[in-house]
């Protein structure tokens, strides 16, 4: 990879085209009726790629194969980075260091997403994701020298990219004692984008994998690891409180809250009871559907508008179960690490729900992709049995993590017990969650 450098920057390029016509082009298209087809519609194609394809396997590839997807095929990074080399090369200011940002990127993404229903409509997508990619170069433009400021610190998915990428079984390994040692190998340092301090890395959370430090001082090598070492072994050190809030309250209880709403019995319990509520009390202006297509949904053409009413509502329902789902499992790490008399670590054992999250979200993204494919005809009888295997397959290896993970804290094998039917309590809360939306709504 460090050798091929130009034939990597090339494959940037060309997905930055295709990327674009992509997003552009659909947005200034006429909506597709029902009788077309993705095959001949342009906007229905990018709808497949980009939610039916695209980001659902892009969530995969950082459980198999960590970020490389961030360091040889991303277009913002690819932009922001080339951006950067002519623009004002700022230092970074200490707002946008501030370690808050990739939790609070990903609810706003996520709400707004729903709010405008970005997995439907190319003008929404195009908002979310061409905005994304706007502010992704102007940050490039203002701050770092040939480097990835958008990616390391703003970006709204690369702080679940990076909760991910500890699962991964293939990594850059860093041996600091050869490092230290100067035995050999390339000497100067090359430019690492996303910011890392390579000779001290131990995992590849932040690693973008572009290869470009592979062989530095003969102590850089990409290697294979257990699936899930990094947080099992380095989890202790590593982990922060930001981790837990992005992976308990964002990428579980908000993932969950925005692909649950639109399904959700209770969801329409609730509206119905607070439009009444609103007739009575003189609030009809809530239950107008005036809303700007930016603000809201508002496609009257397709019969798809929400009012006022709807919009304060789906961010209530998504928010709402971020705080009861995130906050239950947050107390019950709390109690699982009392158990283990080491309170301290329940950032550690945290990060044992991350195949869940991940699991959860790949399946949430996955519905856009059988439901478009279902609109082709398809028959896909075999999805519900292959949710269950995921998501079976997902809270085993998350309880496997919470084992591995409590032998740091204690040696003691009731204790160790104890922790793990907690951590188990909260992995039947979300597989549950799920369950609801996949097999019972």
């Amino acid at each position: 990879m460090r050798r091929h450098g130009r034939l990597i920057r090339g494959i940037q390029w060309a997905i930055v085209l295709f990327y674009a016509v992509l997003v552009v082009l659909p947005a200034f298209l006429p909506l597709p009726d029902d009788e077309a087809r993705i095959l001949d519609n342009l906007s229905l194609f990018a709808q497949f790629l980009f939610w039916g394809i695209w980001w659902p396997f892009v969530l995969l590839s950082m459980v198999l194969v960590g970020r490389v997807w961030c360091g040889v095929f991303c277009p913002e990074g690819a932009l922001s980075e080339a951006v950067s080399r002519h623009g004002r090369g700022r230092g970074i200011p200490r707002w946008v260091r501030w370690g808050g940002w990739p939790c609070t990127a990903f609810v706003i993404t996520t709400v707004y997403g729903q709010l405008v229903s970005v997995y439907q409509y190319p003008q929404a997508a195009l908002l979310v994701l061409g905005g994304s990619t706007v502010a992704a170069v102007a940050v490039g433009y203002m701050y770092g020298r040939g480097k990835r400021v958008w990616c390391r610190h703003l970006c709204p998915v690369s702080g679940v990219f990076g909760l991910l990428a500890r699962l991964a079984p293939l990594h850059f390994r860093v041996d600091r004692a050869r490092w230290e040692a100067r035995t050999g190998g390339i000497v100067a340092l090359p430019n690492c984008a996303p910011l890392i301090d390579i000779r001290r890395m131990e995992g590849g959370s932040a690693c973008h994998m572009c290869g470009r430090c592979s062989g530095q001082r003969d102590a850089v090598s990409l290697a294979l690891r257990a699936p899930g070492l990094e947080i099992a072994v380095n989890g202790q050190r590593a982990a922060t409180g930001w981790d837990t809030a992005l992976l308990l309250f964002g990428l579980i209880g908000v993932a969950m809250g925005a692909f649950h709403w639109s399904a959700s019995p209770w969801f329409v319990t609730l509206r119905v009871a607070a439009a009444d509520w609103l007739i009575e009390h003189g609030g009809l202006w809530m239950l107008a559907d005036n809303a700007p297509w930016w603000l809201l949904t508002h496609y009257p053409q397709n019969h798809d508008s929400f009012s006022w009413l709807d919009g304060a509502l789906i961010t209530g329902y998504i928010l709402g179960t971020a705080l009861l789902v995130g906050g239950a499992l947050y107390a019950l790490c709390v109690a699982a690490t009392r158990g283990l008399g080491r309170p301290a670590a329940r950032h550690h054992l945290a990060l044992a729900y991350v195949p869940l999250g991940g699991c959860g979200v790949f399946l949430g993204l996955s519905m856009t992709t059988l439901t478009l494919l279902r609109h082709e005809g398809l028959a896909l009888p075999w999805v519900d049995a292959a949710r269950a295997a995921l998501l079976a397959g997902a809270v085993g290896w998350s309880l496997w993590l919470a084992w591995r993970s409590s032998a740091a804290h204690s040696a003691s094998l009731p204790r160790r017990l104890a922790a793990l039917l907690t951590i188990a309590v909260g992995a039947a809360l979300i597989a549950g969650g799920w369950g609801l939306l996949f097999f019972v709504w």
